[in-house]
C-alpha cells in the first residue's frame, strides 16, 4: 500500500525535497505541483512559499533536461519574489544549456550584483563573456539586453538569510583564482584592463570597475588591475572595496607602490591610521623620496595626535 501523501503545502514541499534528495526528479516535481495547486485551492496569497515551489519544480526540470520549462517556472518565481537568487541561478543554467548566452549573461550578472562571491555566478559569466566575445565579436555588450539593477533591499533580504540557504555561496572562489589562464585569456584580460584605464581617464569609475572586473576574470594574475581598480574605489568613497583589492594585488606584488599608496589612503578614511601608517611606512622603504606618500604620513601623523 502507497504510503499517504501529506495535505499540506509545507508537508507536500518536503516530501518533495527529500525525492529531489534522492534523485526522483518527476517524483518531485509532482509533489511541489500538487502543493502549487492546494495553494491556489487554498486562496489565500503567500507569494514567498509559491515562489520557492516554483523554484524547485524548475530545479527538477533543469535536472531532467527540461530547460524550457524550467525558464517558465523561474520566471513565475521570480514574478512573485523578484531578485531570488535560486531562481536566477536555474535560469541562468537553462538559457546557458539551450545557447541563449545573452539573456544567461544578465542573470549571472544580476546575481553576483546581489551578492558578488557566489562562485557559479563567477564561473557563469567567465563562460558567458568568452561565448559572448566568440560569437558577437568586440561589441558583445552592446547586443545585450539591459541588466536589471538590483535593489538594496533585495540585497539586504539576501544577507538576512540563514546560512544553510546560502550553501551557493560557500564555494570558495579560490576555485576560480587557483584556475592558470590561458595565453588567449591573458590578452583579453589585458584588453580589458587598457578599456578600463582609458573609462578612468575618461572619469568613467563605475565602468572602469566594470572592466576590470571583466578583465579580473579571464585572469586574476595581474597586480595592477587590483590596484587600478582600488583607484575607482576610493574616488566612489568604497574604502573598504579599495582596501579589499589594494591587499590582493600586494599578495601578487608586494612591491607595488601603488596599491601601498591606495591602501593607506583607504585606511586613513576609515579612521584606521596605524595601518595606514604601516602601509606608507613600507611604501617609503621601496620609495624613500616619494612625495605623494611623505604628505600622507604627515596627514596621518596630525590625525594620530
Amino acid at each position: 500500500m502507497a504510503p499517504k501523501l501529506p495535505d499540506s503545502v509545507e508537508g507536500l514541499r518536503a516530501a518533495g525535497n527529500q525525492s529531489f534528495r534522492n534523485g526522483q526528479y518527476a517524483e518531485a516535481s509532482a509533489l511541489y505541483c500538487r502543493a502549487l495547486r492546494l495553494l491556489q485551492v487554498r486562496g489565500s496569497s503567500d507569494p514567498e512559499e509559491e515562489s520557492v515551489l516554483y523554484s524547485n519544480r524548475a530545479a527538477c526540470h533543469l535536472k531532467d533536461g527540461n530547460c524550457t520549462d524550467c525558464i517558465k517556472d523561474c520566471t513565475s518565481a521570480l514574478a512573485l519574489v523578484p531578485f531570488s537568487m535560486k531562481p536566477l541561478l536555474r535560469r541562468a543554467s537553462a538559457y546557458e544549456a539551450l545557447e541563449k548566452y545573452p539573456l544567461a549573461y544578465v542573470d549571472y550578472k544580476t546575481v553576483l550584483q546581489i551578492d558578488n562571491s557566489v562562485a557559479s555566478a563567477l564561473e557563469g559569466i567567465n563562460r558567458m563573456t568568452r561565448a559572448l566575445m566568440d560569437s558577437l565579436g568586440p561589441e558583445w555588450r552592446l547586443k545585450l539586453p539591459s541588466i536589471p539593477v538590483v535593489p538594496v533591499s533585495a540585497q539586504k533580504r539576501w544577507n538576512s538569510l540563514p546560512s544553510e540557504n546560502k550553501e551557493s555561496t560557500k564555494k570558495s572562489k579560490e576555485t576560480t583564482k587557483s584556475r592558470v589562464p590561458s595565453a588567449g585569456d591573458v590578452e583579453r584580460a589585458r584588453v580589458l584592463k587598457e578599456e578600463g584605464n582609458e573609462l578612468v581617464k575618461k572619469g568613467n569609475h563605475k565602468k572602469a570597475i566594470e572592466k576590470y572586473n571583466e578583465s579580473l576574470l579571464f585572469s586574476n594574475l595581474e597586480s595592477t588591475t587590483y590596484s587600478n581598480r582600488a583607484l575607482c574605489h576610493l574616488v566612489l568613497n568604497q574604502d573598504k572595496e579599495a582596501v579589499k583589492d589594494c591587499t590582493e594585488a600586494l599578495k601578487l606584488d608586494g612591491k607595488n607602490v601603488k596599491a601601498l599608496y591606495r591602501r593607506a589612503q583607504a585606511y586613513k578614511s576609515l579612521k584606521d591610521y596605524k595601518s595606514s601608517l604601516a602601509d606608507i611606512s613600507s611604501l617609503l622603504q621601496i620609495e624613500p623620496r616619494n612625495g605623494p606618500a611623505q604628505k600622507l604620513r604627515q596627514e596621518v601623523n596630525q590625525k594620530l595626535k
